[in-house]
């Protein structure tokens, strides 16, 4: 991609990260940092307009190409409702990004 359509790209943010879904899974964080978090639909409730996420397994992964997807999960945990789980990704994220691991 040119740097011009990478520009017109823009992200859905979540207190200033990128927020990125494909079906049930979440992405949040930048890949060009050195870690992101992955956020997993694990069961959804219904409501009378639309579905509610309910469990969801947080993890800590590396962006580093080299090391294999299971390498590269340094933490994991299970929140219940999406808010639980954006807020502990957001804090594993700032705790990596201040210790520089």
């Amino acid at each position: 991609m040119s740097e011009t359509t990478q520009e017109k790209i823009k992200f859905f943010t979540y207190k200033g990260l990128q927020l990125v879904r494909c079906g049930d899974v979440l992405y949040y964080g930048s890949m060009t940092d050195d870690y992101v978090a992955m956020l997993q639909i694990l069961s959804k409730q219904k409501t009378p307009k639309l579905e509610v996420a309910d469990k969801i397994k947080v993890y800590l992964m590396s962006t580093d190409d080299k090391l294999n997807p299971i390498e590269a999960i340094k933490r994991q945990s299970e929140k219940n409702g999406l808010y639980e789980a954006l807020d502990l990704a957001g804090a594993w994220l700032e705790r990596a990004k201040r210790e520089g691991a």
